[in-house]
């Protein structure tokens, strides 16, 4: 009996993948670059399995069944690249090459292209959920060529995290690089979740001088409030975890975080698109400063910085907190949906946000009880532009205002940086404002550019230029389009 898909990379998602097909009654095909990998697989995690292993990539096409099924769980870029190279002389038309890392969508894009010529199906998936996940349930997000997802389907449903109500948080994205543009967009949201948080944790510690105790016990009783998701429970967990000596670990963790691209890439393609991801932006900029630690270091000696105590009823500080942090992160899950909305629109593939919603209700790292509120909100407008006008989400807004207003002002009174919170507040109140001051910086542009501006009291589409001076010309440059 052939196998029914064959995995290429035996890292831990990869070996967890397998792992989870195996616990529901798929044949995998496992196969690593170096034999050993493979050997310690068979004979550790896999022992007692159905799996079985492949030690050439020949050997693995030779034990599956037609249409192959073949999922890379390889390092990004140009490892993908090299497989493929390897594989498609050994393929057949029909077959199916799965990429399952953290790929850059223009990637899948190129390649979902370049199999379609030679009769190669291609699918870029992302797969969010860590290693737990992998294991027993990530959330996957498939896109590319869509002949290949009938046969892929099954298997992908099957391992998926399942919501409460038994349905698979999984399915079909879109053409070419949907679902890794999703997955992107995913970890994008993720950077800001887990800014915030640690925004509110040093709100606490420095501000309100709480123990490590009592920050883990009002992590634990937010997870039972609106802000039920993942990332609070593990927060939790985090500052209760003490090291050897009885003291908390955290906080002989250096403080330099690390990333790997994707909040990057997120940023970027936002700036691209014209999309105001400035919360998210803004935590990828926070782990880019957070590197910065000797210079962060000598610079508070040399400005004296001491952060002041935040004075007042702790218990109702941290209320405000809560309602802060639930207000930013609805801002975070919005800018996300109006950059997916964008990417939607430009590339043709009629994304689904409710499915969107409802893939990342389970499983994945920004899993959290309010993915059905957005679901919600997207059934009953598909069009939706803006998360926060959706009566439940306006609602939220609304009355967390005055607590935001006054954590954010309290954060900058005594010098907390709160870069992700803050942003996201001014965000909406620029969004929220019907007239910005950008007529005074279009007249800036036409003054010393001569780059023209339209008229509220002309048809939109009709621009001017003004010789501001009297010395310049009447010939204007170049036409700014808003």
């Amino acid at each position: 009996m052939k196998g029914d898909i064959g995995v290429i990379g035996l890292a831990v998602m990869g070996q967890n993948l397998i792992l989870n097909m195996n616990d529901h009654g798929y044949k995998v095909v496992a196969h690593n670059r170096t034999a050993e990998k493979v050997d310690e697989f068979l004979q550790g995690p896999a022992k007692g399995t159905n799996i079985v292993g492949a030690y050439s990539l020949q050997e693995l096409v030779d034990k599956l069944e037609s249409p192959r099924k073949i999922m890379l769980m390889v390092r990004a870029g140009d490892v993908v690249d090299s497989f493929i190279d390897k594989l498609v002389p050994l393929l057949d038309k029909g077959d199916i090459i799965i990429d399952g890392g953290n790929t850059n969508f223009p990637d899948t894009n190129r390649r979902v292209a370049a199999l379609k010529e030679k009769g190669i199906h291609f699918i870029g998936s992302g797969v969010s959920g860590g290693e737990e996940g992998a294991r027993f349930g990530p959330s996957i997000m498939p896109g590319g060529s869509p002949e290949a997802w009938p046969f892929v389907k099954p298997i992908f449903q099957a391992i998926s995290a399942k919501t409460e109500n038994n349905e698979p948080c999984c399915d079909w994205v879109g053409n070419d690089g949907a679902g890794h543009f999703v997955k992107m967009v995913h970890n994008g949201i993720e950077y800001g979740d887990m800014q915030l948080i640690t925004e509110a944790y040093q709100f606490m510690k420095d501000g309100l001088g709480m123990t490590h105790d009592e920050m883990q016990s009002v992590f634990i009783e937010w997870n039972k409030t609106e802000l039920n998701s993942y990332l609070v429970e593990i927060t939790s967990d985090i500052l209760g975890y003490k090291d050897t000596d009885g003291e908390p670990l955290v906080e002989k963790i250096l403080d330099t975080a690390g990333q790997k691209g994707t909040g990057k890439w997120t940023g970027i393609n936002a700036l691209d698109m014209g999309i105001p991801l400035t919360l998210i932006t803004e935590s990828v900029f926070a782990r880019c400063l957070s590197s910065l630690k000797d210079q962060r270091v000598e610079a508070e000696e040399l400005f004296g910085k001491k952060e002041s105590i935040v004075e007042g009823d702790k218990q109702v500080w941290i209320e405000a907190l809560r309602q802060a942090l639930l207000a930013s992160k609805i801002i975070s899950y919005a800018q996300g949906f109006m950059l997916m909305r964008e990417a939607s629109n430009e590339n043709g593939w009629d994304l689904n946000y409710g499915n969107v919603a409802l893939m990342w209700r389970g499983g994945c790292i920004i899993r959290s009880a309010f993915l059905s509120n957005i679901r919600d909100a997207y059934d009953i407008d598909s069009e939706l532009s803006f998360l926060g006008s959706d009566s439940y989400f306006k609602g939220i807004l609304e009355n967390s205002m005055s607590a935001w207003r006054k954590v954010a002002a309290k954060s900058m009174e005594v010098g907390i940086p709160m870069p992700s919170m803050t942003s996201a507040l001014t965000f909406l109140d620029g969004y929220t404002t019907a007239r910005l001051p950008a007529n005074l910086l279009q007249a800036q542009r036409d003054y010393f550019g001569a780059h023209t501006y339209e008229r509220v009291d002309k048809p939109k589409g009709e621009f001017f230029h003004t010789n501001w001076t009297g010395k310049g010309g009447d010939v204007s440059s170049t036409t700014y389009n808003s």
